[in-house]
């Protein structure tokens, strides 16, 4: 899964040079290498989903990763943003594999909150990988040209893919695959909306999610382009990653104790007041010492990694028996909801970094009012029974 992580942070210290290698004159273009791959996930999600429910989840796994070693080397040769972006996008699909099918052997293998916890540890992995992924892309960079960025993630994905062949079980019985049949699809989606926490929290997720893309998609331009910060780009993305990589994992420590639902609901709270408060102080006004623009980001941040895995295991938790077609389903919604709203904030990040968390505050007001209506539903129900 930290691969699909990999592939995305790797590319951030690359930007510039890979935007004059293939004329990309506007910088706010460039953004599309980054939001174009996650589209490629959300899309490639709906179709290795449900086939992972029929032909198992480590076949369909090699199916994704042979998808991203051929688009990983059309981007290797792109002289052009048409090409660039269509492999982005291919890489995107093929990563959907890993990414959807790690949620779904999660799902095959454990329930409630050691789901939670489970997915918190895993998701910890995925958002540590930007630690070192801008670093070593910088590495990459300086020595042999952003092709060898490329390059590295294949080297990479053939590494992970050979110790899943040969460490990891499948997690789907026979017993449990299903034939690759349109009713299969048509029957999934209809099992999947008929549950209404997990389509509540596929729309929080994606609200989540937005905030996420629109983070990593403006966080080279903001910090290098506004604040004239190039070299310690790498470093301070680092650290901001690592932030969000602790607390996803102080999450996993802390769920079974207090549930998913609440951690949920207090960092939704803790995301949105710290990008109000911003908002407010710094309205019609430039960006504040670099010092202050971080903390706030840090506060950020630090709800987004409570949040990420508690969202997903509360999407998932009561469609385990269908549980690939519903992580397909749910990261295709989640993505669909995404990207949109992380592109249309990045429009606005031209001269300040103000519109981002305008637009974490709107993110954040709205999956607030969405956990507050999920909370008092389930409150209802439990009353009736």
């Amino acid at each position: 899964m930290s691969l699909a992580s990999l592939s995305i942070d790797a590319l951030l210290p690359g930007i510039q040079d890979i935007s004059k290698a293939i004329g990309i004159s506007d910088l706010k273009n460039s953004q599309l290498l980054i939001t174009m791959i996650f589209l490629g996930i959300g899309v490639g999600q709906l179709f290795l989903g449900p086939l992972s429910d029929s032909i198992g989840r480590k076949t369909t796994n090699y199916i994704g990763f042979a998808i991203f070693f051929l688009s990983s080397t059309m981007c290797i040769f792109s002289t052009s943003i048409e090409i660039m972006v269509l492999g982005r996008f291919l890489q995107g699909i093929g990563l959907s594999a890993p990414r959807t099918i790690s949620i779904a052997m999660v799902r095959d293998k454990f329930d409630n909150d050691q789901m939670a916890k489970i997915m918190s540890f895993v998701m910890g992995i995925f958002i540590l990988a930007p630690v070192i992924a801008p670093a070593f892309g910088k590495v990459m960079l300086d020595n042999f040209g952003w092709q060898a960025i490329f390059t590295s993630q294949l080297i990479f994905g053939f590494v992970v893919i050979l110790w899943l062949w040969l460490r990891q079980e499948e997690t789907l019985a026979d017993d449990q695959k299903k034939k690759m049949t349109w009713s299969l699809f048509s029957k999934g989606f209809k099992e999947y909306v008929r549950h209404k926490q997990t389509m509540v929290f596929t729309f929080v997720t994606g609200l989540i999610f937005a905030s996420f893309i629109a983070f990593l998609s403006a966080c080279q331009q903001i910090i290098q382009e506004q604040y004239g910060l190039v070299e310690e780009f790498t470093y301070i993305f680092s650290g901001i990653a690592l932030i969000m990589g602790l607390s996803s994992f102080f999450n996993g420590a802390l769920v079974v104790k207090y549930g998913m639902m609440k951690l949920t609901y207090i960092f939704v709270i803790v995301l949105t007041l710290s990008s109000l408060v911003y908002v407010v102080s710094y309205y019609e006004a430039p960006n504040p010492n670099i010092i202050i623009f971080l903390i706030f980001l840090s506060l950020t941040v630090f709800a987004l990694g409570f949040i990420f895995g508690n969202v997903n295991a509360l999407t998932m938790q009561p469609i385990g028996h269908i549980a690939g077609i519903g992580a397909a389903f749910s990261g295709f919604l989640s993505t669909l909801i995404a990207v949109p709203i992380a592109t249309l904030i990045g429009q606005f990040i031209d001269q300040s970094a103000w519109s981002l968390f305008a637009g974490f505050a709107i993110c954040g007001i709205l999956s607030l009012v969405l956990v507050i209506y999920m909370k008092s539903y389930n409150r209802k129900q439990n009353i009736n029974q």
